[in-house]
């Protein structure tokens, strides 16, 4: 397991437009592989959320040259947590980072991560995820974080 710690910054915004809002942390350590991982993210005190966490540098929209970040998108969650600090462990590796050729690809890929995501927390993590739901957009005129 790998765990890590930091304050959710604002990112582009570009996972909240396609359905997919994320809590983000700039990542520096480099020995963390990239790819996308099921995980669990503690929001508060003795509070956690299963995720589908990507790691990496967001090859489709960046190449090679973008900001390392760890964007997870809590599943079966709605609170905002931009300024707050989380911890993420990254429990199972779901799959290597890729770049896609369009957003459409991409936004299929995202749907099926985070159902492969969902059923491995209702194995693992039964309480802590519903069995069907889908992502559902943040609200776009106020930024809150919307997680579903």
């Amino acid at each position: 397991m790998t765990a890590i710690e930091g304050i959710v910054e604002h990112g582009d915004r570009r996972g909240r437009l396609l359905g997919f809002p994320t809590a983000n942390l700039t990542l520096a350590d480099e020995a963390i592989a990239d790819g996308v991982w099921g995980a669990l993210v503690r929001t508060k005190p003795g509070k956690w959320a299963a995720a589908a966490v990507s790691v990496g540098r967001r090859r489709t929209f960046y190449g090679d040259n973008g900001p390392r970040l760890l964007e997870a998108h809590l599943l079966d969650f709605n609170e905002d947590l931009y300024g707050r600090e989380i911890r993420v462990e990254l429990l199972v590796r779901l799959r290597p980072q890729q770049a896609f050729t369009d957003v459409q690809s991409l936004t299929d890929q995202l749907h099926h991560d985070v159902r492969q995501a969902r059923a491995w927390a209702a194995s693992n993590y039964p309480g802590l995820v519903s069995a069907e739901a889908e992502p559902a957009a943040g609200d776009p005129v106020t930024g809150k974080m919307s997680y579903a």
